[in-house]
């Protein structure tokens, strides 16, 4: 999509044509178009990033996928909508930065200091810890099975080809997740 493609949309009354307009303006250099696009789209990106890598890295990660967003944005082909193109490059973006430098070693270590610290919060009254809480402290594999399936909505068979993983495992990640979210809620 070109600029004179992108000023022509711009005047459609349509939110999505104007988004779409954005895009391309956003694409050849127009630092307003990109900052009503990140306007619009930074606090689900941000949610995003928060829920699959807690709440410590999420604003790095959610400033990360935007510069990469601007870097990409010529590649932007207007095929789908630029929202969800703009989920899926931050969807990649979050897991590629998990899975770099992290080692087999510290992801099982974490899966246990996670189990070990859900299972003493288990029975615990004085711990009411919420939802989004729980969900950061699911182990790592777990959590973004979590998240990709249960509340963005993603297929086993989708989860699968962005992390690497099979269906199956999908599957059981997913199950392990709410078995251990229930029993830390339950507490």
């Amino acid at each position: 999509m070109n600029a004179a493609v992108g000023a022509e949309l711009a005047s459609h009354p349509d939110s999505r044509a104007g988004e779409m307009a954005d895009a391309a303006l956003a694409a050849a250099g127009d630092g307003r178009a990109f900052e009503r696009l990140y306007s619009s789209h930074v606090a689900r990106i941000y949610t995003l990033a928060r829920r699959m890598a807690g709440t410590e890295r999420a604003e790095e990660l959610t400033q990360d996928v935007f510069v990469r967003a601007w870097q990409k944005l010529p590649t932007f082909r207007g095929e789908a909508g630029f929202g969800t193109w703009l989920y899926r490059l931050a969807v990649n973006l979050i897991l590629g930065r998990l899975a770099a430098g992290r080692a087999d070693r510290e992801r099982f270590e974490e899966d246990r200091d996670a189990n070990a610290e859900l299972a003493a919060k288990g029975g615990s009254l004085e711990l009411a810890i919420d939802f989004e809480s729980a969900v950061e402290h699911l182990p790592h594999g777990a959590r973004q099975v979590f998240v990709l399936h249960d509340v963005e909505g993603f297929t086993h068979r989708e989860i699968g080809e962005m992390l690497g993983i099979t269906e199956g495992t999908s599957k059981a990640q997913l199950h392990r997740a709410r078995m251990m979210l229930r029993r830390h809620l339950a507490g």
